[in-house]
């Protein structure tokens, strides 16, 4: 699947086109709300940012208002992201993560299954999908914590030691 994932065009929160392909090999993709219960999980984001972003590994947030939780514009969730969290990984548009007009990254990740072997719609806010260095998506649901045991033994062994 990485190679459909990898040219999927996004854009950052900034305006700047990107894809996949221009982050680390090990990503951690959630879809964030300002406004959410769950928002403290930058907190924990943040840290695995720092704890392994110099190994091959990034997060990367994509804001959605998919659950009317989000700030109004980009500009005031880049704000609240920084002066709140520091978060320093990268962010990028607000996007839709269901539906017909589901951005088409969400459209390929939510093919992948959960734990419990379940695809499909995107549950709630700060739901997190690690892409491996394979191209694997695995999934987390909102409620599993950024620093889980499986989360981080997976980034764990997918970087280089």
């Amino acid at each position: 699947m990485t190679d459909a994932l990898d040219t999927i065009e996004i854009t950052t929160i900034d305006g700047d086109a990107a894809t996949l392909a221009d982050y680390a090999p090990v990503k951690l993709i959630v879809n964030v709300a300002s406004r959410c219960g769950l928002a403290p999980q930058y907190e924990k984001l943040e840290q695995l940012q720092k704890t392994y972003g110099d190994r091959g590994f990034t997060v990367l947030g994509f804001p959605s208002n998919q659950f009317l939780q989000e700030l109004s514009d980009e500009d005031k969730i880049k704000e609240y992201c920084s002066m709140t969290w520091g978060v320093t990984f990268p962010m990028f548009e607000k996007v839709k993560v269901n539906g017909r007009s589901a951005h088409p990254l969400y459209q390929e990740l939510t093919k992948a299954e959960d734990a419990d072997g379940k695809a499909g719609r995107v549950k709630w806010n700060f739901e997190k999908f690690v892409i491996t260095p394979d191209g694997r998506v695995h999934r987390f649901r909102p409620t599993v914590e950024p620093d889980a045991p499986e989360i981080v033994s997976l980034i764990e062994s997918s970087l280089p030691a």
